[in-house]
């Protein structure tokens, strides 16, 4: 299984491990959206921290999550991010539907944080 779960309340943080390219793009999205249509979080965090390579399917990976957690107002988040996978979601313009979350320590900060229709 390419991703793991874990529950923060009414926060669901989705693991993404391996490469995120056209072939895996697909399962991913049937299992995320399978587990967030079931839990209907207020917020998904997608985890991109064992993520060894992505090319643009990740991009809309997280624009169709985007799209379904808009149905119940839910926001996104994104984590975990190396700097090839950020630089794609910069030139994506990503950060404009998403908040993007850098570690700093043992806290996190978020560095852009735009809310869902702005």
């Amino acid at each position: 299984m390419p991703v793991t779960f874990r529950k923060q309340r009414r926060k669901l943080v989705a693991q993404i491990r391996g490469e995120v390219d056209h072939h895996a793009a697909e399962p991913l999205r049937r299992e995320i959206d399978n587990r967030i249509r079931a839990d209907k979080p207020s917020v998904l965090r997608l985890d991109f921290r064992n993520v060894t390579f992505m090319d643009s399917s990740g991009v809309g990976l997280v624009m169709g999550r985007y799209r379904l957690l808009r149905t119940w107002g839910g926001k996104l988040e994104l984590s975990g991010m190396s700097r090839t996978v950020e630089r794609i979601m910069q030139l994506s313009g990503i950060e404009k539907i998403a908040a993007v979350i850098t570690e700093k320590g043992s806290s996190h900060e978020t560095r852009t944080n735009h809310e869902a229709g702005n």
